[in-house]
């Protein structure tokens, strides 16, 4: 499909999938937003949109307050781009630092840390292995899972399907009051995900308990050397599970990559302070960005 030119644009297909693959082969992103399967899965909820500004590729895209923004330029003339975009009000969302140094210093622009969206970085191998007294509590908590329940781990697949989305409505049910909108629309990205694991490259993890799924966690990789974790989902009335699953995510899955990218944590201070307690390596460092008001 052709990609119109801004101020025009289109939704996201699915048929964009090898045109996007492409790019993101190219450019080797460290932001957790940039595969393909991030942006189709989340289409609806960030309303993605694509368009060419003059030999540029762009996303356009929505906050969760329905704020306009944009990602950073994929292709071409990302500096023309950025001009344009930001001339026509936009904000940019989602800038790594080496973006941010080669694009974003010039001084009509104003950049600022987008804190509650930083993604944090792993080693892999050490969440696979959880080694050392620093990781003694996610051990213990696994241990206590497995001396109360038989439970087997398997590659995610086309048969664990209802049981998957059994266990989302479950835990949707929850986590229903109160229940941000953001929580809402990543809960219906993640139903979409497991019906379309094949088509978008995603790979993952479910534990058994009793034959039934009690967690699943679905990924791909980020670049070449790492891997990222979109999805992951446990019976909350199981202590133990989730560790164990994010064990078995990393220890089972892309054993090729360095790290893992476990997104962000939307400024929610309990899901911060659990991605904090798995000890990042690095916080991946996003921006924001847009021309200064005179």
């Amino acid at each position: 499909m052709d990609v119109p030119r801004y101020p025009a644009s289109r939704s996201l297909d699915i048929s964009d999938k090898p045109l996007l693959d492409d790019v993101f082969g190219r450019l080797q992103p460290r932001v957790s937003e940039l595969t393909f399967a991030n942006l189709y899965l989340f289409r609806n909820a960030h309303a993605y949109r694509l368009t060419m500004v003059g030999d540029a590729l762009v996303v356009l895209g929505k906050g969760y307050g329905g704020e306009d923004y944009v990602l950073p330029p994929l292709t071409g003339d990302i500096t023309g781009a950025i001009g344009v975009l930001f001339g026509g009000g936009f904000t940019l969302y989602g800038a790594d630092e080496a973006f941010a140094q080669g694009y974003l210093r010039d001084e009509r622009i104003e950049a600022w840390e987008d804190r509650d969206n930083f993604d944090y970085l792993h080693l892999r191998a050490e969440l696979a292995e959880l080694p050392g007294n620093r990781y003694h509590k996610k051990k213990n908590r696994i241990n206590y899972f497995a001396s109360r329940h038989a439970f087997s781990v398997e590659p995610y697949a086309d048969r664990h399907l209802a049981g998957s989305l059994r266990l989302l409505d479950e835990w949707q049910r929850v986590h229903a009051y109160p229940q941000s909108h953001s929580l809402a629309l990543e809960t219906e990205a993640a139903r979409e995900a497991l019906g379309v694991t094949r088509e978008l490259g995603l790979q993952g993890v479910v534990i058994l308990v009793g034959g039934a799924v009690r967690a699943f966690a679905l990924g791909e990789k980020l670049n070449d050397a790492t891997s990222v974790c979109h999805f992951e989902k446990a019976d909350p009335f199981l202590e133990g599970l989730y560790q164990l699953v994010d064990r078995e995510f990393n220890r089972l899955l892309f054993t090729d990559c360095t790290w893992v990218n476990r997104e962000q944590d939307l400024g929610e201070p309990n899901l911060r302070e659990s991605k904090l307690s798995y000890h990042p390596v690095e916080l991946v460092k996003k921006f924001r960005a847009r021309f200064k008001k005179t």
